[in-house]
């Protein structure tokens, strides 16, 4: 999602490539007074803004179809509370930037995902979470927001303002998000065990595996009985990182570089698809190391791919994950990328994927030269049978119809949107289709 050089090149992709889009116009974002300035120049004259930071999303809730305002530039730490370890950033800082700056300060966000090219706003506005059984998702952490209205004004959103809990998770239909105040934890470091596992042994066990964990999480590779399981817990240390060759050949050789390959083989062989998917499952052996927490949650992602993701109850996991093996054994096409199941803890957001219940996530994903519709039309239709909710940021057909009746605040979510974007200035096609025009 690079930035356009100029007028002839008003188009992006996204990093799944599933998205390509032209907005009329391009404006990077330089202070929070200058997104005030912008807004009203575009209310004046009936246009429409649409923020983005990275483009990671593979939904199109970032969608523009006139001004991109790009966040980029405004990506800087501005304050500090070492007594409550609060810190307040700009919206375009990227994780994988503060997560090295926050280190720094002897601090760190207390859950992440897997990846960390979305900026804190993106990651926030989308409901992007990590796993634990008592743990939380990204906008857990957020206590205070700045956000540009349609009008141009600057609310300052604290723990006690009336629109705090929907602005945490706003989905970027509520106004431009420009600073974000974190609520981080003191630098901590996490034992990483990794290990295969056979998909019945982790579903038998996986209420003891969900509690005696602080973060766990497993890969389900379809057509085999292989799983790659990962626990991370809270460690003293000392700090052994992997070796640099190992991590080349994990990370960057295997995860990486071989999946590639064996991606594109793939394509072109379906068949060959199940034994490459034990090969895949065979060759990401066991490892255990501990460094600093961010550093154990995120891995790189250079393999371009489109994901699907739900947050379904808990309890449903098991009967869930059966019901999506059944359904991909019954495809005449086969699925070459795992399925990623994780766990997070009930939380008070409105427009969360965890409002209110503790939540199995489980994500599925396909090749992005591969035609991901049939697979993930089956596989939504196995969510929301259990009442799931999509993420935010990822790709799904729900309607505003559906998510009603699986968010509670959805009403409240949709009320505060009319009184700070009355004419829809930041919506687009996406947001029509999940929150109603």
């Amino acid at each position: 999602a690079d930035l356009p050089r100029g007028r002839e090149e008003l188009r992006m992709k996204n990093w799944g490539r599933n998205l390509d889009f032209a907005p009329k116009e391009v404006i990077a974002a330089q202070s929070t007074e200058h997104v005030q300035q912008i807004v009203q120049s575009a209310a004046q004259a009936g246009r429409r803004v649409k923020a983005i930071g990275s483009g990671h999303s593979f939904s199109a809730i970032g969608v523009p179809d006139d001004i991109w305002l790009t966040m980029k530039d405004m990506d800087a730490i501005l304050e500090v509370d070492y007594e409550t370890n609060r810190v307040q950033v700009q919206s375009g800082i990227v994780l994988h930037d503060l997560n090295r700056q926050l280190l720094n300060l002897g601090l760190a966000l207390p859950n992440l995902g897997d990846i960390d090219q979305q900026t804190i706003s993106g990651a926030v506005s989308t409901s992007t979470h990590g796993t634990g059984a008592n743990k939380f998702g990204l906008g857990k952490a957020v206590v205070g927001v700045k956000i540009v209205t349609a009008s141009g004004e600057l609310l300052q959103i604290a723990e006690n303002h009336p629109y705090f809990q929907a602005a945490r998770v706003s989905l970027g239909a509520l106004g431009v998000v420009t600073e974000v105040t974190l609520q981080c934890v003191p630098a901590f470091l996490l034992h990483a065990a990794e290990e295969p596992m056979l998909l019945n042994e982790v579903t038998g066990s996986l209420d003891s595996l969900i509690k005696e964990n602080d973060h766990f999480e497993f890969y389900w590779w379809p057509h085999t009985e292989y799983t790659t399981v990962k626990r991370n817990n809270l460690s003293n240390g000392p700090i052994k990182p992997l070796g640099k060759m190992k991590s080349w050949i994990d990370d960057e050789f295997a995860a990486n570089g071989l999946f590639e390959l064996l991606a594109r083989a793939g394509n072109m062989r379906r068949s060959w698809v199940p034994k490459i998917n034990q090969i895949a499952g065979k060759t990401l052996s066991a490892r255990e190391y501990t460094d600093h927490s961010f550093r154990v949650f995120i891995s790189p992602r250079r393999v371009h791919f489109c994901e699907m993701e739900y947050a379904l109850p808990r309890e449903t996991a098991p009967a869930a994950i059966e019901e999506l093996r059944s359904m991909i054994d019954g495809l005449d096409e086969t699925i070459g990328f795992p399925v990623e199941v994780r766990f997070t803890a009930a939380d008070d957001v409105w427009m969360s994927t965890s409002y209110g219940r503790d939540s199995v996530y489980i994500a599925i994903h396909m090749y992005h030269r591969q035609d991901h519709e049939k697979y993930f039309s089956a596989a939504e239709k196995i969510f929301q049978s259990h009442g799931g909710r999509p993420h935010w940021g990822k790709m799904n057909y729900a309607t505003a119809d559906y998510l009603s009746g699986v968010y509670p605040k959805f009403a409240d979510f949709v009320s505060v949107r009319n009184e700070l974007d009355p004419e829809r200035m930041f919506t687009n096609d996406y947001l029509d289709r999940v929150l109603g025009k």
